[in-house]
């Protein structure tokens, strides 16, 4: 008696659709249509490995990257994350707000290609024989890029325009706190400035690392001429049409036709390269600017702790001086002193008659005026040797 299996649990469910996401499926030609697929159908879509997906795996945050395989390339770049085939584009987390621009961009080039490519269809099915798969179809004087190209330059292209933005937004925000310092400096205008260098930081570092990865396919010939594969697979059905009338034809031949099959190397990688040239250029510029704006926020520091070393200076100077004129109040505080003394002379002794009070009246004023007159006298000494010698307001050579 055959037993029945038990229904899937909840928890096993969850366990099997944790491999699958939701995708945006961007064919060659057609409407776009939205997929939830796993990892072994993508890549028996795009003949992936495993390892290459976690590249898109939104939870991992890997740098950006760009992978070249046999028959997709693995673009991540920020919040791109797709998987180019030459017959159809995969974009991940396309529900994503930031990607709405790139999805929109992405259908508008793909449908001005097709009204380029309809209206030179017929010159294209006679390019060279192989038909409205070939890599750069010519129309006359018309050359149409590939699927791939297309996709990966718009991809290039969003990436670019979100940084530039991101850069300009961030260039103004920082001059005017940065002005802002400048006339006043406070605790929130120092967190205001603290915070954009750390934005300034991060976004450098970003477009750092896209500009490292162009620069990376730029020096290798290899991954940019995998990177064509329409071409590749036009000539991959060349191959197997000429190997099976060579195989027809002389079947004991195979060393022939091994290597006949291998004429094919690498395509003309020019056009590629002028595409990643023009968005390194690019993506340079931007960190040019980065840099720049960098500069002028460390030369504002400068100057802000120039303004604070003066104030400080300032302060320093003051407390030499009030610490000389505590200094020069002890003395008259002395003499004070020395007159309050309890001890019998003259000077203490009541006056008797009127002359005698007078001539002390005028004793007091004498020793009152003498004291501060003696105090001055030392403070403004005590300010003359300072300035003399260079210890209170230095001479700036």
């Amino acid at each position: 008696m055959e037993r029945k299996q038990p229904p899937p649990s909840a928890a096993m469910r969850r366990k099997s659709a944790a491999g699958c996401r939701k995708w945006l499926v961007v064919p060659a030609a057609g409407e776009p249509r939205e997929a939830v697929l796993g990892k072994h159908r993508i890549t028996e879509l795009t003949g992936l490995r495993t390892r290459d997906l976690r590249v898109l795996d939104p939870d991992l945050g890997s740098p950006s990257t760009i992978l070249c395989r046999e028959r997709a390339v693995v673009v991540n770049l920020e919040h791109i994350k797709a998987a180019i085939t030459a017959n159809e584009a995969l974009v991940l987390h396309y529900t994503n707000p930031l990607l709405d621009l790139f999805i929109k961009d992405l259908r508008a080039r793909l449908a001005s290609s097709d009204i380029s490519s309809t209206s030179s269809a017929t010159a294209c099915r006679s390019c060279e024989g192989i038909g409205p798969e070939v890599a750069l179809c010519r129309a006359g004087s018309v050359k149409i890029p590939p699927f791939e190209f297309k996709v990966f330059e718009v991809c290039l292209e969003h990436m670019c325009k979100c940084f530039e933005s991101e850069t300009l937004a961030l260039d103004r925000e920082a001059h005017q706190a940065l002005e802002d310092l400048t006339s006043k400096v406070s605790r929130l205008n120092l967190d205001r400035v603290r915070q954009i260098k750390n934005r300034l930081l991060v976004l450098s570092r970003r477009v750092q690392n896209v500009r490292d990865e162009l620069e990376r396919l730029l020096d290798d010939d290899i991954d940019v001429s995998e990177m064509y594969l329409t071409r590749k697979l036009s000539f991959q059905g060349l191959t197997e049409t000429d190997h099976s009338e060579r195989k027809e034809d002389d079947r004991d031949d195979e060393t022939e036709t091994g290597r006949e099959s291998s004429t094919y190397v690498k395509p003309d990688v020019e056009e590629l390269e002028i595409l990643l040239e023009a968005y390194f250029m690019q993506t340079d510029g931007t960190l040019n600017k980065l840099y720049a704006l960098r500069e002028y926020v460390d030369d504002t520091e400068d100057y802000i702790n120039l303004m604070l070393d003066e104030k400080q200076n300032q302060l320093l100077q003051m407390g030499v001086l009030l610490t000389m004129a505590t200094v020069v109040v002890t003395a008259g505080i002395v003499v004070v002193s020395l007159f309050g003394m309890n001890i019998h002379i003259d000077l203490m002794k009541d006056p008797e008659t009127d002359e005698q009070a007078r001539i002390k009246n005028m004793k007091f004023w004498e020793t009152t005026c003498g004291t501060v007159a003696g105090c001055l006298a030392m403070y403004l000494l005590a300010i003359y040797a300072g300035k003399r010698s260079n210890i209170l307001w230095p001479k700036h050579h």
